[in-house]
């Protein structure tokens, strides 16, 4: 028993080491709060020139030769003779052009004034024409103007002799009138001829036979109608004498 467990302790043993040796190192983690400084870079040091070997020495002056003259001259060639120069032709003068002779254009035939005394006579014409015909119109215009106008008149002078008819059967003469005075009464009438207010606008200069005729057209109403409704007028200016 002792030795068994001897062995078990020594077989834990060796379990133990072989754990903790397989054990990973921990790993430590520096957060740097400055970046690191750049390498200073060094002086490199000064460079040594070689000392350069001097120059080799020039090598010595060869003597040139002397050449002796001959004694015999030698002729010198003959200079060859300067070539003329060539004279300048003259250059002939170029001949003057003749002047060109006018041709003296032919002139125009004069115009043939007929055709435009023709197109002249007929536009006057044409033109007279026209205004006759203008002012045949116009006298046309205005001879129907007046005719309607008269037509006109002579309707409403008309209707105003029945309008005046009408009254002066009622008009009840006072007895001390004398002679013929006139009395001018302005009637206004509604659309259906009925007699709206009746003013003495000139007295006969007898007030009884002015006070007479307007009683004599309040009791005319309703007044007669003009022969078409576009002769109606809203004022008459009635004229009455006692002996008309």
């Amino acid at each position: 028993m002792l030795a068994l467990a001897v062995h078990v302790f020594l077989a834990a043993a060796l379990m133990l080491g072989v754990h903790w040796q397989s054990r990973a190192p921990e790993v430590v983690t520096v957060e740097l709060w400055q970046p690191p400084s750049a390498p200073v870079a060094r002086p490199e040091p000064p460079k040594v020139e070689a000392p350069k070997p001097p120059p080799p020495p020039p090598p010595p002056a060869k003597p040139e030769p002397r050449i002796e003259k001959p004694d015999i001259a030698l002729k010198e060639p003959p200079k060859p003779k300067p070539k003329p120069k060539p004279e300048p032709k003259p250059v002939p003068k170029p001949e003057p052009k003749p002047k060109p002779v006018p041709v003296a254009k032919p002139a125009p035939p004069p115009p043939d004034e007929t055709l435009a005394k023709q197109l002249l006579a007929q536009a006057l014409e044409r033109e007279d024409r026209a205004r006759a015909a203008e002012r045949e119109r116009q006298a046309t215009k205005t001879q129907l103007a007046h005719e309607a106008q008269s037509a006109k008149d002579r309707a409403l002078q008309t209707w105003v002799d029945r309008i005046r008819n009408q009254i002066r059967g009622n008009i009840v003469l006072p007895p001390d009138i004398q002679g013929n005075p006139e009395a001018l009464v302005l009637v206004t009438l509604l659309p259906n001829y009925e007699v709206l207010d009746a003013k003495l606008v000139i007295s006969s200069g007898h007030s009884a036979y002015d006070d007479a005729v307007l009683r004599a057209i309040i009791k005319a109403s309703p007044l007669p109608k003009p022969d078409t409704a576009v002769m109606f007028q809203r004022a008459l200016e009635l004229k009455f004498r006692p002996k008309d």
